[in-house]
């Protein structure tokens, strides 16, 4: 048995999860139209490499700060079908259904936050997912994160975390699938990489590594 790592955002769907959400929300009327702004400033310090994750997490999470679980839960249910769930890239589906097939533990590892990824994830049929912590106190969300950050070299440090959880978890190679170069740490640690729709600096990359490039198309 295998193991295969997906980034989610831009990798299995074509757009970033939380930048959907935030839209969904404002659509909604449940958060202030300025946050798609904000959201879409500190994403420009992601593509760049630079992005501080604590300031992008604390921002985006800000209107859920004392929601009820169950009220957001049902938010994000929604949310997936519309518009989560149709920007799932065919090829990905094909994928993760080829690694699930072959009786592969397939795992979404994301820096977006684990009160959307884990249920996306579900929804894809995937073993598990890898996330950001999101604070939940006394059944609210608190709007703060915690743990280890599911981002860069945190990716590698989370998987290892969740190997060493469970002994007995033995994998003959690892797969990782992403886009962006934030990931170089993760599909290094990986056996067999691959890079999807990649920007220059990850093609680069990747055809100095020898990590096949595919190309994903809705």
């Amino acid at each position: 048995m295998d193991l295969a790592l997906f980034d989610l955002d831009e990798t299995l769907i074509c757009e970033d999860s939380t930048g959907l959400w935030l839209k969904w929300l404002v659509s909604q009327g449940f958060a202030p139209e300025e946050l798609i702004e904000e959201e879409r400033a500190l994403m420009e310090q992601y593509y760049r490499g630079s992005l501080s994750m604590e300031a992008y997490m604390h921002t985006t999470l800000s209107p859920l700060t004392d929601m009820a679980t169950t009220t957001v839960s049902g938010w994000i249910r929604r949310f997936i079908h519309r518009d989560i769930l149709p920007r799932v890239y065919p090829d990905a589906r094909q994928r993760m259904d080829w690694h699930l097939q072959r009786g592969d533990t397939v795992l979404v590892i994301s820096a977006s936050g684990e009160h959307l990824v884990t249920p996306i994830a579900e929804q894809l049929g995937a073993s598990g997912a890898l996330a950001i912590g999101v604070e939940i106190i006394d059944d609210r969300y608190s709007g703060q994160t915690y743990g280890t950050m599911t981002y860069k070299e945190g990716k590698v440090s989370r998987l290892h975390d969740w190997l060493s959880q469970d002994p007995a978890r033995r994998f003959e190679s690892i797969w990782a699938y992403s886009d962006s170069i934030n990931d170089q740490a993760m599909l290094e640690h990986a056996d067999n990489a691959f890079v999807i729709n990649p920007a220059a600096p990850l093609s680069e990359l990747a055809q100095q590594r020898g990590w096949e490039i595919c190309h994903w198309q809705r």
